[in-house]
């Protein structure tokens, strides 16, 4: 799923589920079992911060409306100890956001030492959105490509590992996805009008990801194409994506800074 260029998205099957031979069903099964691993993982890089690691985790996470981006946080994310989270989902930017620089509010939210950093879309937006709707020139998108790359770098230097995932869906999984959200009165909440909106420059959008993909893909912040029709298989894969950033970062329990055998017999002896 790593992204290879140039990026076609065209190419890339949203069913696809290449890699798993399984059904929905063990897919669920799948995903549980692989819980206590991901867990485990993220409570050693916890527990490591607290004696100096300065290791941390940042999971970006974009997509078409409807990609299944909340589903990410509550069925993955949401199995690990909360404590060890930060999760910010980006809205358009508040007055006081827009008189600085782009980066300046993702900065504010970049995850502390010890900590899984998850971004319910990002500084990405303002690549995508402005490119499509011209919010901005040409000349200043190609600048903002230029200060991403600079910004995650920075990032890596820092140690913090960068996982971005574009969920791929297809334009009439997310038609089916918006009529669920219009049949159920449970879900109108969820429902935007602009989602409709958006689906009338679908083209551009996908040629927006491509690009922003090829300028800002690299091995200290590697981007993936994920098939996201199916969303059980999505949920499998970016627990896995989590895993093997986790498991290169290979967190150890800090040792004990005190004598075991001492405070055991101190405990026996009450």
């Amino acid at each position: 799923m790593r992204a290879r260029r140039p990026v076609r998205l065209a190419d890339v099957d949203p069913r696809d589920k290449t890699g798993y031979d399984g059904k929905k069903a063990d897919g669920v099964k799948t995903l549980a079992a692989m819980d206590p691993v991901l867990s485990d993982l993220q409570e050693r890089l916890f527990a490591a911060s607290r004696h100096g690691a300065a290791d941390r985790v940042l999971l970006i996470i974009q997509g078409m409306d409807t990609a299944g981006k909340g589903g990410i946080v509550r069925h993955v994310i949401g199995t690990v100890d909360p404590q060890g989270v930060h999760h910010h989902a980006f809205k358009a930017p508040s007055e006081e956001e827009l008189e600085h620089d782009f980066l300046w509010r993702i900065e504010n939210e970049i995850p502390g030492e010890g900590m899984i950093g998850v971004f319910d879309r990002s500084h990405y937006e303002d690549v995508l959105i402005h490119r499509v709707r011209g919010l901005s020139s040409t000349a200043e998108v190609e600048g903002r490509y230029a200060a991403i790359r600079e910004f995650e770098e920075d990032l890596a230097g820092r140690g913090v590992k960068i996982v971005k995932v574009m969920l791929h869906i297809s334009k009439d999984e997310q038609a089916g996805r918006l009529q669920e959200r219009l049949d159920r009165p449970e879900k109108h909440w969820k429902f935007d009008p602009a989602d409709i909106d958006g689906r009338e420059m679908w083209d551009d959008y996908q040629r927006a990801y491509e690009i922003a993909i090829e300028e800002t893909d690299a091995d200290h912040a590697p981007w993936f194409v994920v098939p996201a029709d199916r969303k059980w298989f999505a949920r499998i894969a970016v627990q896995e994506l989590l895993i093997e950033a986790l498991q290169d970062i290979d967190p150890q329990w800090p040792a004990a800074t005190f004598d075991v055998a001492e405070q055991k017999a101190r405990l026996s002896a009450e």
